[in-house]
């Protein structure tokens, strides 16, 4: 991990001890853990963004392309799945077509 990585993400940290509900520095952190290969940590921190803000509904591709990344391809479709019913419930057209073709894929 670099310098400016590492300082990423200790930031990243600090925001979320200071506001640990924080949807957007949950998903923030799990976009960086990604982004670093730290797979396993991205799914728990997508978990916490889901849980945080139901209407991330990218938390939920983005947690299958880590769950896929680190081997856990059977839990990937229903991720997808709970994703696509979370977008069409809030009628994000742009992420539904976003999850539903990566389900696609997927099947």
């Amino acid at each position: 991990m670099t310098k400016l990585e590492s300082d990423r993400l200790a930031k990243l940290l600090q925001l979320h001890a200071a506001e640990p509900l924080d949807g957007f520095v949950l998903y923030a952190l799990a976009q960086e853990c990604q982004k670093l290969g730290r797979f396993e940590e991205a799914v728990d921190w997508y978990d916490r963004t889901i849980a945080a803000d139901p209407a991330s509904c990218y938390a939920y591709f983005h947690k299958a392309k880590s769950l896929e990344s680190c081997g856990r391809k059977a839990e990937v479709a229903a991720v997808l799945r709970a994703g696509l019913a979370r977008a069409r419930a809030l009628k994000d057209n742009k992420a539904a077509n976003e999850i539903e073709s990566y389900l696609d894929d997927c099947e």
